[in-house]
């Protein structure tokens, strides 16, 4: 416990204390349930955490009926982290929230799990009327949203959402975001005793090595980028290696920039397999789709509206992350993602300002306002 906090930075630091990686959520989504129960919601999941892998925890649903007429609304988090280097040690460094230890915090995206629930539970305990909020927590997201993406949106009565899980200032409206593809190659050489016969041997990492180089890398443009993640080879070293496995990706808003850029990448793969006598076999997989959102959207114009409500100003941002607004839209649900300040994501520098944890529920709360006109 961190002395002087507000109840919502209390939340916030009572959940990133939970270690939640992808996979094991289950812990994460209790704690969830247990404060939803508290409050009075109504409660059901799905079967996601059977059905998507690796879910720790379904997706969870929670509604509060309407007390007004208006527009019901939902508010969306996700529950899963990255994975964890170190525990989690909540401490206060001035105006900032951040890990004692050498690892991230869990902002992304428990500052908006917290922000969610006690904004939601100041409305109840007040009586604010408000037209029908829904919370959806979902797993996976961290892996190619994959709760969001199994999720099923016709069980809910909002007739759009708002997400919070994107970096950047309060105030800015995610309106653009890329599509994502995951390319793996595995290079296939010929084994050789590196200090008797090396000329017989055929080097799958070597030629891993001049398909990197051969790739575009990084900011391609304004709208693409792309990265090799992972290179894995070898069994020892006097062995020319038989096998090499590459992994990389490459996301962006523009769908022809996209197919260039993964183009270049199996190409590069391909030749190098060619020149190095080695085979290779190239896998692509969708992540996820890209969209962009007119400015006047019923739920880009409220998200304005109410950020303007609380004195400050919006700003339309252009993303290359992905968040579960990718997979509520391809699914037929209307929702837009919201930045709520966080800082550092999946790095051990992660933090986030104890007053902008305050102003996101301000932010909820004028949208609920806005909601119940």
């Amino acid at each position: 416990m961190i002395a002087g906090l507000s109840e919502v930075c209390d939340l916030f630091v009572r959940l990133c204390e939970i270690p939640s990686p992808t996979g094991q959520e289950r812990a994460m989504a209790d704690a969830v349930i247990r404060e939803l129960e508290r409050m009075g919601a109504s409660i059901t999941e799905d079967d996601a955490a059977t059905m998507v892998g690796p879910a720790g925890c379904n997706n969870i649903v929670a509604g509060f009926a309407p007390t007004a007429p208006g527009t019901p609304i939902m508010f969306c988090a996700h529950v899963d982290t990255v994975p964890l280097l170190a525990p989690v040690d909540v401490v206060r460094d001035g105006e900032w929230l951040t890990n004692a230890n050498e690892a991230i915090l869990g902002g992304d995206d428990k500052a908006a799990v917290a922000v969610m629930l006690h904004a939601v539970d100041r409305i109840v305990r007040d009586g604010t009327p408000h037209a029908g909020i829904e919370l959806v927590f979902t797993p996976c997201e961290e892996v190619g949203l994959q709760g969001a993406a199994y999720f099923d949106p016709s069980v809910l009565k909002a007739e759009f959402g708002f997400v919070y899980d994107h970096t950047g200032d309060l105030g800015g409206i995610v309106t653009s975001a890329p599509t994502h593809k995951e390319i793996g190659a595995t290079f296939r050489g010929v084994a050789a005793h590196a200090g008797i016969q090396p000329e017989k041997g055929r080097s799958a990492i070597v030629a891993a090595c001049r398909a990197v180089a051969a790739m575009p890398l990084g900011r391609i443009d304004d709208a693409t980028t792309a990265n090799v993640g992972t290179i894995r080879g070898g069994s020892a070293d006097n062995v020319v290696a038989e096998e090499c496995v590459v992994t990389g990706e490459c996301r962006s808003r523009d769908l022809d920039a996209l197919d260039r850029q993964l183009t270049a990448m199996v190409d590069a793969c391909t030749w190098a397999g060619t020149e190095c006598e080695c085979d290779v076999e190239v896998r692509v997989k969708h992540h996820f789709t890209g969209y962009t959102l007119a400015e006047d959207a019923p739920q880009v114009v409220m998200a304005r509206q109410a950020i303007e409500d609380c004195g400050i100003e919006p700003a339309f941002v252009s993303t290359g992350g992905g968040s579960d607004v990718n997979a509520f839209l391809v699914n037929g649900f209307a929702s837009v993602n919201l930045c709520n300040a966080m800082v550092g994501v999946h790095t051990p520098d992660e933090r986030i300002r104890i007053d902008d944890i305050e102003r996101m529920v301000e932010i909820t709360l004028a949208i609920v306002a806005r909601a119940t006109t």
